[in-house]
């Protein structure tokens, strides 16, 4: 009778599992990206109304639609993620909440943080606007 034994199987045999503190600095890097050609798209409208009001008329237009309004809502949640995520960092440059539960713990403070503050932010941008 032959019996197999529980070896433990080599590093790159094992399936990775990512972990919320590695997918958090992904994304924290991808936002960073994402905020930088918002700037880009800034600069645009900011150009186009110091073009006149045709050139404003349009960058409206193109912002207001819904593509425009998909694009600002990422960008206001990269913004407020980034800026949550780059707090709980300065911590961690301090050497604070750097143990695992308090890392993951802040990890997901910066979640709730940020899905308040984007939908605040776009609950009072509407209701600045009446809706549309």
């Amino acid at each position: 009778m032959i019996t197999a034994h529980k070896q433990p199987l080599s590093p790159h045999l094992q399936i990775y599992r990512p972990q919320l503190t590695s997918m958090m600095s992904i994304l924290h890097r991808a936002t960073g990206v994402f905020l930088s050609l918002g700037t880009l798209v800034m600069a645009y409208w900011l150009i186009a109304a110091a073009k006149g009001p045709e050139a404003y008329q349009q960058a409206q237009s193109l912002l207001g639609s819904w593509v425009g309004l998909l694009l600002l809502f990422g960008w206001s949640f990269s913004l407020f993620y980034h800026l949550c995520n780059g707090i709980r960092h300065l911590f961690w440059d301090a050497g604070l909440g750097t143990d695992i539960k308090t890392a993951y713990t802040t990890g997901k403070l910066v979640w709730v943080v940020t899905f308040i503050l984007t939908a605040l932010t776009w609950l009072l941008a509407f209701s600045m606007t009446g809706g549309g």
